[in-house]
């Protein structure tokens, strides 16, 4: 089997590493997203490809392939006269992000709420940094909704 779709090696290396941190996940998962962002004409990319390319176990590459979909980075796909799986980049992933990373920042609004309603009752300084933050968290929450909307 050959490769499907055609990769820059630095660049790959780049997309494994930075994946992997920002991700937090296993080395093999993390080159098969990196290389899955080279499929740019969405053809998708089979299991046994992977497995072949990354000279990996079936399991190890089942595992990681799992771990990726339950994440939802990736999603697949049956075509109608076969019965293999072929593996995309979940497009509507990098908007469940952003939703992600709104829902913690407004968690943490509540959270800060929460504490200062507790700290009412007892004689404390206006903290003028902790209203700065609670200010940035909220312009940064409206700033990614607006931007969300426009996805």
């Amino acid at each position: 089997m050959q490769q499907s779709i055609e990769i820059d090696e630095k660049i790959f290396q780049d997309a494994v590493r930075f994946y992997g941190t920002i991700f937090n996940i296993p080395p093999l998962a993390s080159k098969i997203y990196a290389y899955l962002n080279f499929d740019f004409e969405k053809v998708g990319v089979p299991f046994d490809e992977f497995v072949e390319v990354f000279s990996a176990s079936k399991s190890s590459v089942s595992t990681n392939i799992s771990l990726l979909l339950n994440a939802q980075l990736i999603v697949d796909h049956n075509k109608m006269d076969e019965r293999k799986r072929y593996f995309f980049i979940n497009d509507e992933y990098r908007k469940i992000r952003f939703e992600k990373i709104v829902q913690k920042m407004q968690d943490e609004l509540k959270l800060i709420d929460d504490l200062n309603k507790f700290k009412k009752g007892k004689k404390y300084e206006r903290d003028e940094k902790m209203e700065g933050y609670i200010s940035l968290l909220n312009k940064s929450i409206k700033n990614i909704q607006e931007s969300l909307n426009k996805l």
